[in-house]
């Protein structure tokens, strides 16, 4: 028996994932207590795609467990033992807000969670892959300082400079400010590093951009463009923060993401580390995705906008994805800007 344990398993990426690997042959083990009730409210339960996931992967075996209970994870792991072929970690708590209003919790999910999936993966299977689902809140507010141009509708870098095309890996997370929630990624994150530079494991961080797609339960405080598409879709009342809109984002689907995870498997190197996103190919700014929203859904989105932006936030970000397409060439995105939208779009009409 091969087995693909994935944490956060009905979340937006945990779902993508549990159906490719399944997909490719594996028996899945599902992490997912529906944390996400719990930071953003029951809009954003992920009960409907644990469900979906149970009816229709047949090898498919959910776990109702926190993966802050170490011992449970340990439990879970040594059972399974070297059956478990991969790890991938996409369970989080995924809010800048949120973390500020609870740091002890924020800690344990992103932070102490990961230690205790790193800790079981090296006693009870050293030879699994592990893949984690970082963020590129690791680098805080090191973005804001590059040489950005207003525009009419968004922020851009200057084209002579070296990140017009993306961000790359090389970027210092020192001297920021991260936000609560950056922090306890960076610490996941570095967790995961060092699992693969000291005790030689196969081991990867992707540092994402905007994750996205049709799966989303998206709220306010996480999940900006599935959100964004609902609440126009709807009716709902949305609210912009800080940098007049114009903030820039760029957009991976989750389909895109999971094609990435797939390649890493099939080659797998340690203590690894990807800025993945939209890159230049799926990016816009909040004005842009408003405009977008409405032309694709022929509503006028009811929005409103707070002066004061989100600590930590990005004013601009686009991830280069250079490093990961120069060591998995065969890799490519399926999804524009347009095709995430319309796919949102269907979705939500789809729970009307």
């Amino acid at each position: 028996m091969s087995v693909a344990l994935v944490s956060g398993s009905a979340g937006l990426i945990g779902s993508e994932t549990s159906k490719r690997f399944h997909a490719e042959g594996f028996d899945i083990i599902g992490i997912d207590n529906d944390m996400r009730s719990r930071f953003f409210g029951p809009e954003a339960s992920t009960a409907m795609a644990r469900m979906q996931l149970q009816k229709s992967l047949k090898r498919y075996r959910h776990e109702d467990m926190d993966i802050c209970d170490n011992g449970r994870i340990d439990s879970l792991f040594g059972a399974l033992g070297r059956d478990i072929k991969v790890v991938i970690h996409t369970a989080a708590q995924p809010s800048h807000d949120w973390a500020a209003r609870n740091p002890h919790m924020d800690f344990h999910v992103n932070a102490l969670g990961t230690l205790n999936l790193l800790e079981a993966t090296r006693r009870h299977c050293p030879e699994a892959i592990f893949i984690f689902t970082s963020t590129n809140k690791v680098y805080g507010d090191t973005p804001n300082h590059l040489p950005l141009v207003e525009l009419e509708t968004s922020y851009e870098i200057d084209p002579s400079h070296p990140y017009h095309s993306g961000i790359d890996e090389m970027m210092s997370i020192d001297r920021s400010k991260h936000s609560l929630f950056g922090v306890s990624k960076l610490a996941g994150d570095l967790l995961v590093q060092e699992y693969g530079r000291y005790f030689g494991m196969k081991t990867v961080c992707f540092r994402g951009g905007c994750l996205t797609g049709p799966a989303h339960a998206g709220a306010e405080l996480h999940g900006f463009l599935a959100y964004l598409m609902k609440c126009t879709a709807t009716g709902l009342a949305y609210r912009v923060f800080g940098y007049k809109g114009k903030q820039v984002r760029d957009n991976i689907h989750s389909h895109d993401l999971v094609n990435a995870f797939w390649e890493f498997f099939k080659a797998p190197r340690s203590a690894e580390v990807y800025n993945i996103g939209g890159g230049r190919h799926s990016y816009c700014s909040m004005l842009q995705a408003i405009d977008a929203c409405e032309k694709i859904s022929g509503r006028k989105l009811n929005w409103s906008y707070v002066e004061d932006n989100r600590l930590g936030d990005h004013v601009w970000w686009i991830s280069s994805v250079a490093k990961f397409r120069r060591h998995y060439p065969e890799w490519n995105y399926q999804y524009d800007f347009d095709r995430i939208l319309h796919e949102i779009q269907d979705a939500v009409r789809a729970t009307q």
